[in-house]
């Protein structure tokens, strides 16, 4: 919806999730400001200096989603018969500059010139925007007090969770993982580690006679691979999503369950805190929809699975594969929740596991003539948001990632790397041209979507 109507969007957030229709579902995602309880309003504030009254219920709406506020109440949903008056180009411009930093609204309009869009209209309309000041979209935010106190029925019902935790020559920080997931105040009723390391140290899970593992030594190295293997294997009504470099909290799992029952959810995907790359969102303080799947950290009902199938194989030894089964379970309907308790420390080490078999992100390949972005990354944008948008992708994330992973902290270095490449630009030309080549190959292939026997 969002991208229906505030067009401008398209230059910011072109993959995002909530830019597509769920199949299916009834919950509504975009709340009518009319609708909204009185403490609602209070977090999704009504803006009376946009010109149109759709610009501001869906700007009201707009908050509500970014701050948290979860409906599962059809009344409650934004109509588009409210939306007939359409934003102007000046509520679009104002719309970018009261969310985003201003050097978008600049972006935006030098690609709107350069693309022939008339300036007697943009001017105008852009400089009526920069009177608008930057809002904090995170803030105030929907706090769900009532979490707090739930009982949660589930947490008694001795709940069937297997965790699946696929490794790779990391046994220094295995060790930690395994201790905290026998730790855990609702015990798992497996663990399902995958070990792909090259020459496996099988007397290493002798010191874990407590717990239920369940061992597969896999010799083709795959994370997708790996996952579905296990999940195949798997008995629990619930999988549990781990990563080999991480650590959690003792009520990590009762948490993720906690949530799916008091949202009425289908997916928890935990929150992932790291010291390492970009500074941890705001946004990940509170709950709220999600509109990212993280395979080290999130729980998924059993049905999920059975409805929308496993990884998409195409994605081994690239990137985007957990993004591309999250995608395909909203377009689905199953509802996914971010949820702050549900959170792990990633100590994103800088070997083995996907480090060993790939890059860093998936903008930034390790060596100079390889492809960028990954191709699995274009594959992802093409096939589910097209080609314009992919593009759109393409002009404001890959200028930034000329720089190193580790300076993706700070905004200077990421804008100097936008000029960088402005300089080597044939180089960039040529890495994005390859990617783009390489990710049609993967177009014409075709998905690698396993199912559940």
């Amino acid at each position: 919806m969002l991208l229906e109507y505030f067009h401008f969007t398209r230059y910011i957030k072109p993959t995002w999730y909530f830019n597509l229709k769920p199949e299916a579902g009834k919950t509504p995602y975009w709340l009518d400001y009319d609708q909204l309880e009185e403490n609602e309003k209070q977090i999704a504030i009504y803006d009376h200096s946009f010109d149109s009254k759709g610009a501001a219920l869906l700007d009201a709406s707009y908050q509500a989603w970014n701050r948290g506020i979860i409906s599962h109440d059809q009344k409650k949903a934004l109509s588009v018969d409210k939306l007939t008056e359409k934003p102007s180009l000046a509520d679009n411009y104002r719309f970018v500059r009261k969310y985003f930093n201003p050097a978008w609204s600049i972006y935006i309009l030098m690609i709107r010139l350069i693309t022939f869009h008339n300036p007697f209209k943009e001017l105008p309309a852009f400089f009526r925007g920069t009177k608008t000041g930057r809002t904090n979209l995170f803030a105030p935010f929907h706090k769900h007090e009532a979490y707090a106190s739930y009982d949660a029925r589930i947490l008694k019902e001795n709940p069937s969770v297997s965790i699946i935790l696929p490794t790779l020559n990391r046994y220094k920080y295995l060790k930690d993982a395994l201790l905290d997931l026998g730790n855990q105040t609702i015990p798992p009723y497996e663990i399902i580690v995958i070990d792909q390391t090259d020459n496996p140290d099988k007397a290493f899970y002798d010191q874990f006679p407590q717990l239920p593992l369940k061992l597969i030594f896999q010799d083709q190295k795959g994370q997708w691979l790996a996952r579905n293997r296990a999940i195949q294997q798997s008995g629990g009504a619930y999988i549990l999503m781990f990563d080999d470099d991480s650590r959690v909290d003792p009520d990590w799992t009762a948490e993720h369950l906690k949530t799916l029952e008091y949202f009425n959810a289908d997916i928890s995907a935990g929150v992932s805190l790291s010291t390492v790359g970009a500074a941890i969102p705001e946004n990940y303080s509170f709950f709220r929809w999600a509109d990212q799947f993280d395979s080290g950290n999130a729980l998924i009902k059993r049905a999920v699975f059975e409805k929308v199938g496993l990884f998409d194989r195409q994605y081994d030894g690239q990137r985007m594969g957990d993004g591309e089964f999250g995608l395909r379970a909203y377009l689905s309907g199953f509802l996914s929740i971010s949820n702050p308790y549900g959170k792990r420390i990633h100590l994103k080490v800088s070997s083995g596991g996907l480090r060993q078999m790939g890059s860093w992100d998936g903008f930034r390949p390790k060596k100079l003539l390889a492809p960028r972005p990954i191709p699995s990354v274009l594959f992802l944008f093409r096939k589910y948001f097209g080609k314009k948008l992919a593009i759109y992708s393409l002009l404001n994330s890959v200028p930034p990632s000329i720089m190193p992973y580790k300076f993706k902290r700070s905004k200077l270095m990421l804008l100097l790397g936008a000029f960088i490449s402005i300089f080597i630009f044939p180089l960039v030309l040529f890495q994005v041209n390859k990617a783009w080549k390489l990710s049609s190959k993967m177009m014409f292939e075709g998905d690698k979507i396993e199912w559940l026997n």
